[in-house]
């Protein structure tokens, strides 16, 4: 059985963070570690506290991890400060660790801010040549590209300089983009490529970043070529926000118990 990591913090209310990863893992037939990064205060509502993990036990999670449960790959989502940011960039390079992929959690789908200024930096500037793939929402490709990402065309543009800024691929996902269609745009040194689908009607998308970016990694985890682990991701995702189960009264949780697609 291959390991997949996830390295973020712990929600509360079980539809993002760590939750959310490991439940996606588990139905991609993985086998999911964690290291934890931040315990957060959070409903379907928002969030109400987040308290780091000091960095000496993310590192220890980290090492005990790489002696003996190495990931085939690994994803990074909510990394709460500066300090943290760079623990897990020295770590991911000094263990050698490939197929990563980097959620740059910034902006919860609350409106909430995650990361402070200094911390945007340091994933920008630290973890983004580290990334296999990197997956912002249209919020965070404009954090971290300095420009503004509204259009299609936009998130095509976004991901070509989130290519020159050192990621291998880039995936910006179109979920607040206007209008009846979901369109995400992959970029990767070979092209571009827009996954599109009908917009569900849903108030149930808390967890949708954490969900896809884990449901990729597991992806990569069993071997799969970067486009067909993007596109099951999203499939997978699709599926469990169409038959979400309605929880909460704010953003609500989506169903990971749906099928993961299957292998050839």
């Amino acid at each position: 059985m291959k390991i997949a990591l996830t390295i973020a913090g712990s929600d509360s209310g079980g539809g993002a963070g760590i939750q959310a990863d490991l439940k996606t893992f588990q139905q991609f037939g993985v086998f999911g570690t964690s290291a934890i990064t931040a315990l957060t205060a959070q409903n379907t509502l928002g969030v109400r506290a987040v308290h780091p993990a000091p960095d000496a036990i993310v590192e220890a999670q980290l090492a005990a991890l790489a002696e003996d449960l190495p990931p085939a790959a690994l994803k990074s989502g909510m990394l709460a400060t500066a300090p943290l940011v760079r623990l897990v960039a020295t770590a991911i390079r000094r263990q050698g660790w490939r197929e990563y992929v980097l959620d740059p959690v910034m902006v919860a789908t609350s409106g909430d801010r995650l990361l402070d200024p200094v911390a945007e930096a340091v994933v920008r500037d630290a973890l983004l040549p580290l990334a296999t793939l990197v997956t912002p929402n249209l919020d965070e490709a404009t954090i971290l590209t300095g420009a503004p990402v509204r259009t299609v065309a936009d998130m095509e543009l976004a991901g070509w300089r989130l290519l020159a800024l050192g990621a291998r691929n880039a995936l910006v996902k179109g979920g607040h983009l206007d209008g009846g269609t979901m369109t995400d745009v992959l970029v990767t040194p070979a092209g571009v490529r827009h996954f599109t689908r009908p917009r569900i009607d849903t108030r149930s998308t808390h967890g949708t970043g954490c969900t896809l970016s884990a449901a990729i990694t597991a992806g990569l985890a069993l071997g799969r070529p970067l486009e067909r682990a993007v596109a099951d991701g999203l499939e997978y995702v699709h599926q469990a926000l169409r038959t979400a189960p309605g929880l909460g009264g704010g953003h609500g949780p989506l169903n990971h118990r749906v099928p993961a697609p299957p292998a050839d």
